[in-house]
């Protein structure tokens, strides 16, 4: 028992490793990685070595699958090149695993040793995620040392041996087995290495692992289907289309196995580099076979997943009609209601912000971050959908309320931001720590959430009807948030001046947060600048003082 908890555990780590290196490289290359992926797109053959550079980068296909799975789902890139970039990040992976099949187990503490200082010294920096993406790469050389080490004895256990011995039955089976390992460890590059250390140490014949390897290559598919789940429609199209592609290559390389592993013995009879390789020969030959197939294989994944819908009808823009771009006067009217489906969200993470402050609800502040995932996406569609209304057929007027209309749900999506980074902080610096506000401060805080949340009704009522009085009223607001602020920072440094714990402990928290609310209330007292401009009782002054997005100009905004 104690040589397979060996064996698990190093398998862990090399999960780990892995996850380290592709949230590293993210972090640190993220919106690169992502224009290289949504511009390369001109051609299948672009798109493929998009996919492949990129998961070469990340080491995670699924990483991969889940960022072009969300442009196809907004209507950035097609469903067929998107495919194309699929079958590259599937060559991807499987080049990375010829590189850490390699022995550079020398290399392991000098990536952690210089990794750890990185990390440690710039912090948060992009050199500290760099070092973090080393560290990763140490603990993979290291995790395959360790896996190398723990199968020596896993050959004379006998209880380990039998387990492994019900794998040298039915290919068929032995393939489900790879593929369950993968949607286990969700990294079909940690499976195959372990498969092949099974195979070098003497524990599964080449056969079995090849078939364990086709697993790995399915379950993958599995996995990234599995995780863009809650994509709409045409986003879950792609991970769909990657999936029947690999079922269609294990299908058809089921029965070839053994041919596949004479052929290869004759390149390399070395148990792990034939694992590899065949790994590596499997998607290849399956980029090959269907790089100029992705058009059709889109068109079967549109048929089997038809519709735009999500069934989440929360998320799903309902109001945005194709049909009525060609009357602009029309399609502004369905974007101005959008826009207000977004004001719904934006309420509804303002409500569970209060109620996480008041209980630390770590959970409900992770739900609520992703609520502005769903900001994100309808400011999108909306940013798409006026983009294609023809500024040639808007007349003064409308141009003037398709402004309006992107000035507000450009500050609306910044709101969801500002909203995100309050619970991120309120985690980190209060959840993590059982740290709570004094009685006092959570007073003011809830009362300015009161008042913040009665003005984004307001400004909301103002985008619609564009009263003058209510606007002035909305302005008038603004300015006794603003007064409201700085009287409950002073009453804060004076609660932390007499010491009270709870005032102390989360100083710099609580004014974070009243800063950002007054931040916010700027942003939804913006909607009265154009009904006072129109009016000429606007005071230039104050747009000064604001932290807003106001769009001076059709073109402007596009841009």
């Amino acid at each position: 028992m104690g040589v397979l908890l060996h064996l698990l555990s190093g398998v862990a780590l090399l999960v780990w490793g892995t996850n380290i290196v592709k949230v590293g490289i993210l972090r640190v290359y993220g919106a690169n990685l992502r224009h290289v992926l949504s511009t390369s797109v001109s051609n299948r053959f672009t798109a493929f070595l998009a996919g492949l550079g990129v998961t070469g980068l990340v080491q995670s296909s699924n990483a991969t699958a889940v960022i072009v799975s969300s442009f196809v789902g907004q209507g950035l890139i097609a469903v067929a090149p998107a495919l194309a970039i699929m079958l590259g990040a599937n060559v991807g992976t499987a080049l990375m695993v010829q590189v850490f099949s390699l022995d550079l187990s020398w290399l392991s503490p000098l990536l952690i040793f210089v990794g750890v200082i990185c990390h440690l010294t710039w912090k948060g920096s992009k050199p500290g995620h760099v070092g973090r993406v080393l560290i990763g790469l140490g603990l993979i050389t290291l995790a395959l040392e360790l896996i190398s080490i723990a199968t020596r004895p896993v050959v004379q256990a006998a209880g380990v041996k039998v387990l492994f011995a019900s794998l040298t039955g039915d290919a068929g089976l032995d393939m489900l087995v790879g593929a369950f390992l993968t949607i286990l460890c969700y990294s079909s590059l940690a499976v195959v290495l372990f498969c092949g250390a099974l195979a070098s140490a003497g524990v599964v014949s080449i056969h079995v692992a090849l078939a364990l390897v086709l697993g790995a290559n399915l379950g993958s598919g599995v996995s990234a289907l599995l995780t863009t789940s809650g994509n709409n429609q045409p986003g879950k199209r792609v991970t769909l289309g990657n999936l029947l592609s690999r079922l269609l290559g294990c299908l058809i390389a089921l029965p070839l196995l053994g041919q596949a592993e004479e052929l290869l013995a004759l390149v390399d009879h070395e148990p792990q580099r034939l694992i590899v390789n065949f790994h590596l020969l499997f998607n290849v030959a399956l980029a090959v076979l269907l790089l100029g197939a992705t058009a059709p294989l889109a068109r079967l994944c549109e048929k089997v997943l038809p519709g735009r819908n999500t069934g989440d009808s929360q998320v799903t823009p309902r109001h945005l009609d194709p049909a009525a771009l060609s009357t602009p006067t029309l399609a502004l009217s369905n974007a101005a209601r959008e826009v207000l489906r977004i004001g719904d969200r934006v309420e509804q993470m303002l409500d569970n912000m209060l109620r996480v402050m008041r209980t630390n609800d770590a959970k409900l502040a992770t739900a609520t971050c992703r609520i502005d995932n769903e900001v994100d996406d309808l400011y999108t569609a909306i940013k798409l959908y006026l983009t294609r209304i023809s500024l040639e057929a808007l007349d003064e007027r409308d141009g003037q309320r398709w402004t309006e209309i992107i000035s507000l749900t450009i500050n609306l999506e910044h709101a969801g931001d500002i909203i995100e980074r309050i619970l991120l902080d309120t985690k980190d610096k209060k959840i993590a720590h059982n740290l709570m506000f004094s009685e006092a401060g959570m007073q003011e805080i809830a009362e300015m959430h009161a008042r913040l949340v009665a003005n984004l009704r307001l400004g909301l009522s103002v985008f619609l009807n564009g009263d003058l009085k209510s606007a002035q009223a909305l302005m008038a607001e603004k300015a006794n948030f603003r007064e409201l602020e700085r009287k409950y920072a002073r009453t804060h440094l004076q609660r932390v001046a007499v010491q009270t714990a709870e005032s102390v402990e989360t100083s710099s928290l609580h004014l974070d947060v009243i800063s950002e609310l007054k931040r916010l209330n700027s942003l939804f007292c913006a909607t009265a600048y154009p009904v006072l401009e129109q009016a000429g009782v606007l005071n230039r002054s104050r747009m000064k003082e604001d932290d807003v997005a106001p769009v001076t100009s059709v073109q402007a905004a596009q841009h």
